[in-house]
Formats: C-alpha cells, structure tokens, sequence
C-alpha cells in the first residue's frame, strides 16, 4: 500500500551537510522524496511540532535543538513508508540502532539522533500539514 510520511532531518545532521548522505540512504530504502525544503523552526513551531511531549523532562531541550540550526522538513512516499521509514531510521539510541540505518551511520546521540519520522498514518498527516500544502507535494 502506497502512503506518505513526514521527515525531518534534524539540525546535527543539517549543521555536518549531511542531507545528501541521509537522501542517499532514503532513497536506496526504496522511499521516495515527493516534498522537501530547508526551514529554520522558530521556537513556536517547535513547540507546536513536539507538544506531545510538553510534559516530558526533556520538552524544553528538545525544542531548544529543533531551533538551533536549520531542518529539512520532507513528505517520503513509498509501499508501508510509515513502518518502512522508522526502520530504515533505526533505534531512537545509536547504540542499539541496526547497521545500515541512519541513526546507526549518522547519530551523535540519543538527543541528536539526526532524524525524526511520523509513527503513525494520523501524525504523518498532521506533521506533514504542519509544514506543507497539497500544491506543495508533488509525487
């Protein structure tokens, strides 16, 4: 089954020019980049995009790292790109991530584990919303 996702190549990956190397790995997992584009979050946006966990301890160094530095927000396409894109970012922990994904390859750490994928077709389209139209989304 065909579906969308959302990306976001975070800033530890996007301050090291790693956008390319992430694409390369995207790309090579069979997903397709049908919207993209390099935004710097304001704080506002951030806290929008990760309210879910405005609770958690680490809420506010969360968005404190989302703003930092430039992202590249994307919208992949593919077969089960939901469940497909989660796999190919590997473990939210580098150390327990699988060889050959992106966290694996290109994470510092668990706070800057350079990318970030929807977990579920509700929040894909809601993420997705967040940062892109229809006319914008061209697959």
């Amino acid at each position: 089954m065909t579906e969308r996702t959302f990306s976001i190549i975070k800033p530890d990956a996007t301050r090291r020019n790693l956008t390319g190397a992430v694409n390369a790995v995207i790309e090579a997992a069979g997903l397709r980049i049908v919207a993209q584009r390099r935004v710097h979050l304001t704080e506002a946006q951030a806290k929008k995009f990760y309210e879910v966990h405005a609770e958690r301890p680490f809420y506010g160094e969360l968005v404190e790292q989302m703003t930092a530095e430039p992202v590249v927000v994307q919208v992949l396409e593919g077969d089960n790109a939901i469940a497909k894109y989660r796999e190919v970012m590997g473990a939210t922990n580098p150390e327990q991530a699988a060889e050959g994904t992106i966290r694996k390859q290109f994470a510092l750490s668990i706070g800057e584990n350079s990318v970030h994928g929807s977990d579920s077709a509700e929040n894909a389209k809601i993420e997705i919303a967040q940062f892109f139209t229809d006319d914008q989304i061209v697959g």
